[in-house]
């Protein structure tokens, strides 16, 4: 055995052979591809040889291939027809129509060699069976027609087209039959074909192209008959946008301006919830072209609406997007679409039964029910429509007030009082509210009926006994009907209360009431009974006018009147004991109380500052008035002088709600009362400082 030829060198050559360039050198160096020598046959028996060479070579391919592959029969039955042996050639279609007998392409070049060698009737058979076999290829329909016209046979194509008619085809076979019979002038056949055919495909381009064809044949009537057959005859679903542009082209093309408009309008209301931007922006043009100002307008009124529509149709809880369709359709002038629209927007009820999700939607009703009243007219809507508010409102979680007194005026402007007291009624047992007895108590009032408003106080006060606004006007009511025992009994029992939601107010109207009695002693006596209660600032401020000024004076601010008709008057008044009394007394009075008052912050509200430098400030004012006037006297106010205390700015630390300390420092102003000097020694060397700092300043400058 010889032993292999070891290597030697095993270093890469210089020269590198890629696999690619060794393919590439083979395929250069590659012979031509093989050609099959030219046969010329000199004799019968060579071509017969050459025949039976040929056909073996097709049976052996068909036999390995044919059944899955037909482009070998093709060749077979192509290669007969060459050697003109149609009989052969016959055999060998019909061998493969076995094999594959919906093979289109089979049945289309079997019927056009017949064809090409005007074998007719042997093509009519293959048409035929083409046709039976293959119903629905429209090709073949196609072409066995297209042979019989090409004929003349026109007879026998009206009949091709009479049985494909049958199988139902789609709109291009109608049309194909349609067109054969226009070619020959058969205009009635042509329109008994399109009434078959709208028939057999109800769409909105059958129905198009058949009042197309009307227009051709010069029948505009019948045309717009075919416009309106189909609005009728399909259904919902079927008809769509095309079919309306269509129509309100052929009518702007007769120069028929208001049927367009009219079809535009009907076709914007048919697709209201649908896709109409073709046709909105078909209309706008259309307006823009034949229409006037009014015109135009519709159509920007049209577009505006279907933009709020499918807006709303996103988030049918917007209720600004309402108010905005419901305004629109207003400025129309359409009852009906505004009722529509109010309808749709009172729909869309809030999410949940809270009052804030209630707040904006309750408004859509409120303007819904004016609008019966004011443009519509229409009473009553008006009172259905407050009716179905109120049922919708779920009066045990809450209420609005201003629907019920709406509701109940609307009917007091009809003069139905007794439908008015029965609303307030209602109300006010399903859900009290104060705004609800007032507006009731104010419409008895307006009435003149007092005893029904003091029940109605009563029941207000039985509801609500805490509102200080509802005892006061109780009050006043007996007031001003003269009866002050009553109007000071219930003062004395309002101030009794536990409780008082605005007790200042209760006791300030209770004061002026005894003022405008003229009663000073029980004014005076308020007055200390509200100190008991409380010390704050304003009450001695106001206690201390009081004392200070004549009742007249007082009666006559609370009615508004001027009051310098008694300027440089000493206003005589009778005290208790039916003494004259002067504003000499009454300075002296009002000295005293400012004098209280101060003890009283200084003493018992030491953190009170601020109030007590008001109570000073107010005091040094009336001390100088009375010196004006020539009741007071200089000791007095230089004594107030003394008591007013010295404005320091000091630093404090920085203090957050929640009590802890940031590390900063804040400026603040305290105020430093004569009283307080002895509590601070080191008050004298600051005031030296502060000497020597600002005279330092001034030699600055």
């Amino acid at each position: 055995m010889q032993r292999p030829v070891p290597v030697k060198n095993k270093q890469p050559a210089p020269t590198q052979i890629t696999a690619e360039q060794i393919l590439r050198e083979s395929k250069s160096l590659q012979a031509d591809e093989f050609q099959a020598p030219s046969v010329k046959i000199t004799d019968p028996q060579e071509l017969a040889e050459y025949r039976m060479g040929k056909r073996k070579e097709f049976e052996d391919n068909v036999r390995r291939v044919g059944r899955w592959n037909g482009s070998i029969w093709v060749k077979y039955a192509q290669w007969e027809e060459t050697q003109k042996d149609f009989r052969r050639a016959r055999s060998v279609w019909e061998r493969a129509l076995e094999t594959d007998p919906r093979n289109t392409s089979l049945w289309l070049k079997y019927a056009e060699m017949e064809m090409r060698h005007r074998f007719v009737n042997h093509a009519r058979n293959v048409w035929d069976r083409a046709v039976t076999m293959l119903p629905r290829i429209d090709q073949l329909w196609y072409k066995y027609i297209h042979m019989e016209e090409m004929l003349g046979n026109v007879a026998g194509a009206r009949q091709i087209f009479e049985r494909w008619m049958q199988w139902e085809p789609d709109h291009h076979g109608w049309m194909a039959y349609i067109k054969m019979e226009l070619r020959y002038g058969e205009v009635d056949r042509a329109r008994g074909i399109y009434e078959r055919y709208i028939r057999c495909i109800p769409s909105v381009k059958a129905w198009v192209r058949y009042a197309k064809f009307e227009l051709k044949n010069g029948n505009p009537g019948l045309a717009r008959r075919c416009y309106e057959r189909s609005l009728e005859e399909l259904s919902e679903d079927d008809i769509t946008d095309e079919l309306f542009l269509k129509f309100a082209e052929f009518e702007e093309m007769l120069n028929e301006t208001e049927r367009a408009r009219a079809i535009y309008k009907y076709a914007l209301e048919h697709f209201k919830e649908g896709d109409a931007s073709a046709i909105r922006q078909r209309y706008m043009a259309f307006e823009k072209q034949r229409g006037d100002r009014e015109g135009i307008e519709e159509a920007i009124y049209v577009k505006r609406r279907e933009e709020y529509e499918s807006k709303l149709k996103k988030d049918p809880l917007d209720y600004d997007l309402w108010f905005d369709l419901t305004r629109l359709e207003e400025e129309a002038g359409d009852l009906a679409k505004i009722r529509n629209a109010y309808e749709m927007a009172v729909a869309a009820l809030p999410p949940a039964e809270e009052k804030r999700y209630w707040e904006r939607y309750i408004y859509i009703w409120i303007k819904y029910a004016l609008f019966e009243e004011l443009i519509a007219k229409d009473m009553e809507r008006t009172r259905e429509v407050y009716r179905t508010c109120l049922k919708l409102i779920p009066h045990s979680a809450f209420t609005f007030a201003k629907i019920w007194i709406m509701a109940a005026q609307f009917e007091i402007r009809q003069h139905r009082l007794d439908a008015a007291r029965k609303i307030f009624g209602m109300s006010i047992g399903m859900c009290p509210k104060n705004k609800l007895f007032r507006s009731y108590i104010e419409m008895e009032l307006s009435l003149g009926n007092i005893d029904r408003c003091r029940v109605l106080y009563e029941k207000h006060l039985e509801f609500n006994p805490a509102s200080a606004a509802a005892w006061g006007q109780f009050a006043e009511l007996e007031t001003a009907l003269g009866e002050s025992e009553r109007a000071r009994a219930l003062y004395e029992i309002a101030i009794s209360q536990p409780e008082l939601d605005m007790p200042e107010a209760l006791w300030k109207a209770y004061i002026d009431f005894e003022i405008a009695e003229e009663d000073r002693r029980n004014a005076r006596a308020l007055y200390e009974r509200l100190l008991e209660k409380t010390q704050h600032v304003k009450v001695w401020l106001s206690y201390a006018k009081f004392e200070g000024t004549a009742l007249k004076i007082l009666i006559a601010e609370q009615e508004g009147e001027d009051t310098s008709k008694f300027a440089g008057q000493d206003v005589q008044e009778l005290d208790d004991s039916r003494n004259a009394v002067g504003q000499a007394d009454r300075v002296k009075k009002a000295r005293d109380i400012y004098s209280r008052g101060f003890r009283s912050l200084r003493e018992l509200q030491l953190d009170c500052k601020e109030e007590a430098v008001m109570l000073l400030e107010a005091w040094r004012k009336f001390e100088k008035e009375s010196l004006a006037s020539g009741f007071g006297s200089e000791e007095a106010v230089q004594a107030v002088e003394e008591k007013m205390p010295r404005r320091v700015k000091r630093k404090r630390p920085i203090v957050l709600e929640d009590g802890t300390e940031t590390g900063g420092m804040e400026e603040y102003y305290d105020y430093i009362f004569p009283d307080e000097a002895s509590a601070a020694p080191n008050m004298k060397i600051l005031e030296a400082a502060y000497k020597w700092k600002k005279q330092k300043m001034e030699s600055t400058d």
